[in-house]
Order: structure tokens, then sequence, then C-alpha cells
């Protein structure tokens, strides 16, 4: 029992100091010249759709939630928020070149899609991106018609 207390105490320690380690949760500005939805002047419940399921992660324009200040969560979300950016950033959509912005699309069209996106994990957290199939196909459908007439 002894030995217990001890690995409990110390656990507790290493909790407490670790909330002292931070993580930059401080977002670039936005250029709404080249964000994505003000680029393509994207139809109001369209936009309301992408901003609440996809923002959080791929643009500089994510709202920390209460629990991305408890290490190590914190480090686990700013991970994923940069992984996010790293593959699709709508914050900075007019800066990629066509190329680009053409397997970007394909690529979010088909996640939305086939449910790989917004991730599963982060769907009970974050009930507006909770869509349904309707929704994930008014958004697939967007990204589709954009990549068909080259209007990316």
């Amino acid at each position: 029992m002894k030995t217990f207390k001890k690995i409990v105490f110390w656990s507790l320690v290493g909790f407490a100091i670790i909330q002292f380690i931070p993580i930059d949760r401080v977002n670039k500005p936005v250029n709404h010249a080249v964000n994505f939805v003000d680029v393509k002047k994207t139809p109001q419940k369209i936009r309301d759709l992408i901003k609440g399921a996809c923002y959080d992660c791929h643009s500089n324009e994510t709202v920390y939630p209460k629990y991305a200040f408890i290490a190590p969560i914190s480090w686990s979300l700013k991970s994923h928020v940069n992984e996010g950016r790293e593959r699709l950033n709508f914050s900075i959509w007019g800066t990629y070149n066509k190329e680009l912005k053409e397997n970007m699309l394909s690529r979010a069209a088909e996640s939305v899609q086939n449910r790989m996106m917004p991730m599963p994990g982060y769907i009970p957290y974050h009930k507006e991106a909770n869509l349904s199939d309707a929704e994930r196909k008014l958004i697939g459908s967007y990204f589709e018609e954009m990549l068909k007439n080259k209007t990316y």
C-alpha cells in the first residue's frame, strides 16, 4: 500500500508539473483576400458548415476548447491542428497553386463524403461538426463542382 501511495503521489506531482509546459495557441492573422470562404464567395449555408466542421483544424481560426489547456491533451490537440493546417489551410487558400488546390479539394470532398473528416473523435465534443449525410453531400458537391469547373 505504501508503494501505491508513492506512485499516486508522484504521478500527481508529474501531472501538475507538465501543466507548466506551454503550447502555442495563438492563431496567425487571417487575410480575407486569400481565405477560402471569402475568396470563393461561399454561400452562407456551406460557409457555416465548412467553418463549423473544418476550420478548427484546417485554418488560422482555431477556437481552442477548455480541455485544450490541460496537458497532455493540449499537446495532442496542437499536434492535430498543426497536421491539419499542413494538409490544408483554408486561411491561406489563395496562396496555393492550382495543382495543390485541385488535389486538396479532391481529397477534402472524398474525406467528407466518406466520413473520414471531421475526425470521429472530434465530433462528440463539437456538435456543429456532426454533419448529416445531406450536409456531407452538400459540401462534397460544392467542392466537386469547383473541381469540375476548375474554379478553385
